[in-house]
């Protein structure tokens, strides 16, 4: 091997099959090359730009070799950056407290630069179009770390029971969710409504006019079996025929049918090779198997969000054709929040339109749980503190206001069949002619009666604790009747 040295112009020659020091670094234009992730590699190969004067020739620029180097050896130079470690704002500390005690209910000062809670407010289960149940999926999303995990199946909140349930072995905090399918409707025209979807988060009582609710889902829901239907029209008509009960039954009894659930028969059958294929080629909106289904306004859901005591999010506004059209009108009708963090990090574009009209800025995985490695996992997403803060700021008294209704609507009807709703509300197991349970006292009977953690907003509000004793005098005298 050649090396030859010429100091006083810094550079070193070296013939084509030279070969440097693995942790040397060579200087071109400014540009660090370090050689460790390329060993023995002949040096124009890792500097095709430099062309050598001579065919068996490349030259590269070291800069001044030390004073004690001789011919030969070259000083190994690494750069070491140290990063500065952030420095955490007053507010930022404040707002990590006020995290920290709402999601575990303590009123101990916490370290915010270590103590970090992490919300997941985006999933599904097998309730909807999810591959988990409720259990497994909070089973999961514990595993990744996450503390507060709102279930948002496609509409219907029929898993949220068994989430909740779940949860208490792990000490996370489930915010009741639902993501509600829609139709922006800027025009009186069909071919002008573009599909979209609503996500509305609850406090733990859900919402406070959970029939109305509950109704505008059963419709869609019942509209899910008649858009898949004709999803397996135009598939028959594209040679490729499906059976109706494979598609029930990959859905699973009692939930709606929608398009994955089509397309994984038609994986299934061999016409696609996976899911995206499907979608890709067939199922897209407004593709050759795609069918609308009985979707409400947007706008009447962002209303119905607010009345029954819920947060209107706007979801995936990067799938939207006219976002900035859907975001201005849903602000005019009461809209929230709009995602806009993704696990790949915030989304300036969107960032900035919730800037402009002054919305929350919020985000989550949108896990379905498919395992073919094309999704974000639970818990991917992070929410910086502040955002968080913000959301919890402005729903606390919409949760506190939903819960106090609702416990007023029990208060005004002490019937047998209210009790039992209540006690299934609450989490609490009535069992006929066990004294032991009516003879725990009011105050005792107060603080189980409200099992999940209360916040501060609602333990300062008077009406609602006046309602929980009222309320626990009644559910107390019911039980001494019997």
């Amino acid at each position: 091997m050649c090396l030859l040295s010429v100091e006083h112009f810094g550079l070193s020659i070296l013939t084509e099959n030279s070969r440097l020091h693995d942790d040397t670094e060579v200087n071109k234009g400014g540009e660090g090359f370090n050689l460790f992730r390329f060993p023995s590699s002949p040096i124009h190969s890792i500097m095709p730009s430099i062309s050598p004067t001579h065919p068996e020739v490349a030259i590269a620029v070291f800069g001044e070799l030390d004073s004690d180097s001789t011919a030969g050896s070259l000083k190994p130079r690494r750069r070491r950056r140290r990063r500065k470690k952030k420095e955490v704002s007053a507010e930022q500390k404040l707002a990590s407290k006020y995290v920290h005690e709402w999601a575990f209910g303590c009123s101990e000062p916490c370290d915010s630069s270590v103590s970090r809670v992490l919300f997941e407010l985006h999933s599904h289960s097998k309730f909807s179009d999810g591959f988990l149940s409720p259990a497994a999926l909070v089973e999961r999303a514990h595993r990744n770390g996450v503390k507060v995990l709102a279930l948002t199946d496609h509409d219907t909140m029929a898993g949220i029971p068994e989430a909740i349930e779940a949860a208490q072995k792990f000490n996370m905090r489930i915010i009741p969710g639902v993501e509600i399918s829609a139709v922006h409707c800027p025009g009186a025209e069909r071919g002008e409504q573009e599909p979209l979807h609503i996500l509305a988060y609850y406090g733990c009582y859900g919402p406070s006019m959970c029939e109305e609710l509950e109704d505008l889902l059963a419709n869609i829901r019942a509209g899910r079996y008649v858009r898949a239907q004709e999803m397996l029209v135009k598939l028959e008509k594209l040679k490729m025929t499906l059976k109706w009960e494979d598609v029930v039954n990959t859905a699973g009894k009692g939930v709606a049918p929608g398009r994955v659930h089509v397309a994984r028969v038609m994986v299934e059958a061999g016409y696609v090779e996976n899911l995206k294929q499907a979608f890709s080629r067939y199922l897209y909106d407004d593709g050759p198997a795609y069918a609308k289904g009985t979707e409400p306004s947007a706008k009447y859901v962002v209303q119905l969000i607010h009345r029954s005591g819920g947060i209107a999010t706007l979801a995936h506004p990067w799938a939207l054709k006219n976002p900035v059209s859907v975001i201005e009108s849903l602000k005019a009708d009461g809209l929230h929040a709009v995602e806009v963090f993704r696990s790949s990090g915030k989304l300036a574009g969107f960032s900035n339109l919730a800037d402009t009209y002054e919305l929350l800025k919020l985000g989550g995985s949108d896990y379905h749980g498919r395992e073919t490695g094309d999704e974000s996992d639970l818990g991917s997403v992070y929410l910086p503190v502040l955002d968080v803060f913000k959301f919890l700021k402005l729903a606390c008294p919409i949760w506190c206001g939903a819960k106090t209704n609702i416990l007023r609507r029990f208060m005004e009807d002490s019937s047998h069949e209210s009790m039992e709703k209540i006690m299934e509300l609450h989490k609490l197991d009535y069992h006929h002619g066990c004294p032991s349970f009516a003879c725990c006292g009011k105050d005792c009977f107060g603080l189980c009666l409200l099992s999940s953690l209360q916040t501060s907003e609602e333990i300062q509000n008077v009406e609602l604790q006046n309602i929980r004793f009222k309320l626990a005098d009644t559910v107390i005298s019911n039980l001494d009747s019997r």
